[in-house]
């Protein structure tokens, strides 16, 4: 990746393998408020989207996250990964992690394998997780999936986030490669603030609930966030990692071929490019279709631009996240060259 500054020792991460999976069945704005006190034009002119995926009953994460992973691992012609990372927020249970069931599953069992939690920035997170193992030479080939299925945990009845989120999963294949190649993943901001982790949360389910010896509430069993105090939050800190994280690089904004934000809704991510100073055109964005879906959200969109030849080999990407804990994190890196993705109707617009 050309950049001002130093490259890191080791071998780079070179993504080599991309796919997006979500399940078939289709919710439709109108098929919200059937139930709920809202209509199509309300959800679309506040978040964008105009209909998301949900899992049917019985599938849980780990089914999500093998589609993707098997279709990924074709992407990259097939060879194994000797290191798998599962990033979610709906693991199929509190124990053991879901990784290294999705690992046996997809024909890797022996292959390192482990969850990394983040919430909405998992899948950066797993990112530099992934540089990381390439680096120290822990592994050559990581298959690092993003999947949740928020459906399991938003309250159906919850008029305020029933609306924002889906099911899916997303999926990339990294290789040891050398800095310069095409498709190198590099120069990473990550951050955390603790002090506000009642703003994204499921307050049921970990050790602090159940501690106390008490059933928990309806409430507590589904997810909950304060949506103001939230945007307010994931503008800031995403648009400020994305500023340290060209700075890293030595890149400038127009340097930026591509924007890859999570996809929170189409609000967020146009206020952060316009924040950053980015044409708007330049903002990778497929929430419409498929909603808020956490750790899934950047490589279903990464996939999305693919399927639809938006990206070029050598075109530059500047990737940002925002998510419960409060996390944020961004990174760079230059597109690949990639064989055709298949594009089955489920996954495109």
């Amino acid at each position: 990746m050309p950049s001002n500054a130093p490259s890191p020792p080791g071998p780079a991460a070179v993504l080599c393998g991309l796919a997006g999976w979500v399940p078939p069945r289709v919710v439709t704005n109108d098929e919200l408020a059937a139930r709920l006190d809202t209509d199509d034009i309300w959800i679309r002119t506040r978040t964008g989207i105009r209909r998301r995926h949900v899992a049917e009953p019985g599938q849980a994460t780990s089914d999500l996250a093998v589609e993707a992973g098997r279709l990924a691992l074709d992407s990259a012609g097939g060879a194994p990964a000797d290191a798998v990372i599962v990033t979610t927020t709906t693991p199929d249970r509190p124990c053991p992690a879901t990784a290294p069931v999705v690992a046996t599953r997809l024909g890797l069992a022996g292959a390192a394998a482990f969850d990394v939690g983040a919430v909405c920035t998992g899948f950066v997170y797993g990112l530099a997780t992934a540089a990381g193992l390439i680096a120290a030479g822990v592994a050559r080939r990581v298959l690092l999936i993003g999947a949740d299925t928020y459906s399991t945990i938003v309250d159906p009845l919850d008029r305020t986030n029933a609306v924002i989120f889906g099911d899916g999963a997303g999926a990339v294949v990294l290789r040891a490669g050398d800095a310069d190649e095409a498709g190198t993943v590099g120069h990473f901001d990550l951050g955390s603030d603790g002090a506000h982790e009642d703003l994204i949360t499921v307050a049921a389910g970990g050790s602090r609930r159940r501690s106390t010896g008490d059933e928990p509430s309806h409430a507590e069993r589904h997810f909950a966030m304060r949506g103001k105090e939230v945007y307010r939050h994931a503008v800031t800190r995403m648009a400020a990692s994305a500023r340290a994280t060209l700075e890293l690089a030595g890149w400038k904004t127009d340097d930026v071929d591509h924007f890859v934000p999570h996809q929170a809704n189409l609000r967020i991510l146009h206020s952060v490019a316009d924040d950053l100073g980015l044409p708007r055109e330049r903002c990778v964005a497929n929430v419409d279709a498929v909603g808020n879906t956490g750790a899934a959200s950047i490589p279903l969109a990464l996939a999305d631009a693919a399927t639809r030849h938006r990206t070029r080999p050598g075109d530059r990407l500047l990737l940002t996240a925002f998510g419960g804990g409060l996390t944020w994190g961004s990174c760079l890196m230059t597109w690949p060259e990639l064989a055709p993705l298949p594009q089955p109707e489920r996954t495109t617009r």
